[in-house]
């Protein structure tokens, strides 16, 4: 390839089980929806309902309270509770339980606007922010933060559709059933941008999607095709592949002068502004060998994931592990009564066989193999071993918060050392260290 990134591994895809399983409904709707307050990067949402409180689909039920994404009802019903529950990143966190109505009655407080041209930019950002859209590859940024913050910086737009991760094909059928709503999305952010080129990266292994987006792209798009190989879809090595530029360590993409945004995210903006319609679903890849049906579903925010188990024909073997998400960056699920949140593409099943081998007391060998892979150009091996030892300092001078937690280090060591797991315990004690740091010279600031 004429322009690529460094490092990255080839992981086994077994994106067969669900690539050619069209979209379709919930057989069953959930009886019951709990919408975590916490959906996105940022502080959590204030509800705005009480119990008892009749909602329809699309209502705003929270509002943000800091850096966030208003939360919309995602089924018609009662609100029947507003307390903690069991959160898919671990833990618990509040949540507005309603009671499904079956109704599936729709109430969105937002204006469809089809000739989405007359539109200035603060009012399509305005749009975006009331529909409560986050960035849908799994990162959960609020796109019109990401949009108001790159306005005179972007010159180059970019429509992440690579869908590297192993197993999720959630991306791949939208791009096939529904490819007109991502094209029309990046038009209304090109508009919001003021630019008259962008482009769309699409790995080589989905070459239906690719013949399918090429007839439909005009007006400036391009489609690139990338050669497969992961971690294409974190942004900053999609940057790379695309435009040659290079994102600097602790840098975010506008300062190279780009702005990405997945395809989910780019179709959900064309649902905000041209039909009016909040972010209330998704669609989400239900695979794993575990499961008795691979299937690609529509799922309303708040279904609980053993719901989705029971939509997917259930387990026809016990799991070894359930994940939110794929194989190389997704978070176990330690209790399937937790719920969806507008981040979650999959739900991987996976039996022993599948799963990584589990090693007791896992040694590093020093072979470097984590080194040649990350593609961040960082030193795995030091960076666990100053984790290890709790050398904070030492860990965040090797640029640790540099590292996007992709797992590629983790596939390719033979002697399975849990170094992502590791840096992300370290990233969390040195946010916690920096703050507590903040918070003492403050002190001190105003004894002086």
């Amino acid at each position: 390839m004429k322009l690529s990134f460094y490092g990255g591994v080839h992981p086994n895809e077994h994106k067969e089980l669900t690539c050619t399983k069209a979209v379709e409904p919930l057989r069953k709707a959930p009886a019951q929806v709990a919408l975590a307050m916490s959906m996105h990067v940022g502080a959590p949402c204030a509800p705005v309902v009480k119990v008892g409180d009749q909602v329809t689909v699309g209502q705003k039920i929270a509002e943000v309270t800091g850096l966030g994404a208003p939360i919309h009802a995602s089924v018609s019903g009662k609100v029947v509770a507003i307390e903690p529950r069991p959160y898919c990143g671990g833990g618990k966190v509040m949540a507005v339980v309603i009671e499904n109505d079956f109704q599936n009655t729709f109430g969105s407080e937002l204006t469809p606007h089809p000739d989405y041209e007359k539109l200035t930019t603060d009012e399509i950002i305005n749009i975006v922010k009331e529909a409560g859209i986050t960035g849908m590859g799994g990162a959960g940024f609020p796109t019109h933060v990401k949009i108001s913050s790159g306005i005179g910086k972007v010159d180059t737009l970019i429509v992440n559709a690579a869908e590297c991760e192993p197993y999720l094909t959630s991306d791949h059928r939208l791009m096939l059933e529904d490819g007109e709503r991502i094209i029309k999305g990046l038009k209304i952010l090109m508009k919001t941008f003021n630019l008259n080129k962008a482009y769309i990266g699409i790995e080589d292994n989905k070459p239906d999607a690719i013949e399918k987006m090429k007839s439909l792209a005009d007006g400036g798009i391009e489609i690139v095709v990338c050669r497969t190989r992961y971690p294409q879809g974190a942004e900053k090595q999609l940057i790379q592949r695309i435009t040659g530029r290079e994102v600097p360590p602790g840098g975010l993409p506008a300062h190279v002068g780009c702005a990405v945004f997945n395809a989910s995210t780019t179709a959900a903006v064309y649902d905000a502004v041209v039909e009016g319609k909040p972010l209330t679903q998704r669609i989400v890849t239900l695979t794993g060998g575990a499961l008795a049906e691979p299937r690609n579903v529509l799922v309303p925010f708040g279904t609980p994931i053993e719901h989705l188990v029971e939509e997917a024909g259930g387990f026809k073997e016990t799991p070894d592990r359930v994940l939110l998400g794929g194989p190389m960056m997704g978070i176990a699920a330690y209790d399937l009564s937790a719920c969806t949140i507008k981040g979650n593409n999959g739900v991987l099943c996976m039996t022993k066989a599948e799963a990584a081998e589990h090693v007791e007391n896992p040694t590093c060998i020093r072979c470097g193999r984590c080194v040649n892979v990350c593609p961040m150009h960082l030193t795995p091996v030091y960076m666990h071993l100053y984790a290890e030892k709790r050398r904070w300092d030492e860990a965040e001078g090797l640029h640790l918060m540099d590292c996007i937690e992709c797992g590629s280090c983790n596939y390719i060591c033979p002697a399975r050392v849990p170094l992502v797991q590791s840096f992300r315990m370290a990233k969390f004690e040195i946010r916690t260290l920096a703050m507590k740091r903040k918070a003492e010279a403050e002190k001190e600031a105003k004894k002086a």
